[in-house]
């Protein structure tokens, strides 16, 4: 099994449910197409991102993923800068989000493609409580510049609807019944 992404936090989750796996990364250019849903959108990443690894799904179980978070119909993606991620988190502030991730399991010529849609409503976040999450926490490589997981989350957020470990970066609990629905262990 190959988990095709460099996420520390989907590597940690695979891990954790005990499967054998090993990781490969391969540069792939994430454009996000307009006019989409983020359920439309995840999952034509992680399609886009499972086809550059079609050579090695002949012989293993590729798994491709991609997360977003939207607020309305607007996608945030990774911020890519402090100020952008400051402007991310005062848009979430008070309101409620949705994370949206796509996974692509790929094998033997064939590939399987779900999204998972958790729901979170961040309370009322204070200046100084943004400017010292950012700056402490660096949240530049996380989707609406927050992670669920660290600080923010744990002080910010005050309601959740769906799987969390979704908002931390992979459908875990939807990954194992696909996986355990498509194939013979």
């Amino acid at each position: 099994m190959i988990l095709a992404s460099g996420s520390p936090r989907r590597q940690q989750l695979l891990r954790d449910t005990g499967l054998a796996f090993e990781v490969v990364t391969r540069p792939v250019e994430e454009i996000i197409p307009e006019q989409m849903s983020p359920m439309a959108v995840v999952e034509h990443l992680a399609l886009f991102k499972a086809r550059a690894y079609d050579d090695l799904a002949a012989d293993h179980v590729v798994i491709t993923a991609d997360t977003v978070v939207s607020l309305g119909d607007e996608i945030l993606g990774k911020p890519v800068d402090a100020r952008d991620a400051v402007q991310m988190l005062k848009d979430l502030s008070g309101q409620v989000n949705w994370v949206v991730s796509g996974v692509c399991i790929s094998h033997r010529g064939q590939k399987k493609l779900f999204h998972e849609v958790t729901k979170v409503r961040f309370r009322a976040l204070k200046r100084w409580e943004i400017a010292y999450y950012i700056e402490r926490y660096r949240p530049y490589d996380k989707a609406g510049s927050y992670g669920i997981q660290e600080w923010i989350g744990m002080v910010g957020v005050d309601h959740i609807e769906g799987d969390y470990y979704n908002v931390v970066g992979l459908p875990v609990a939807r990954l194992w019944r696909e996986l355990e629905e498509w194939m013979i262990w």
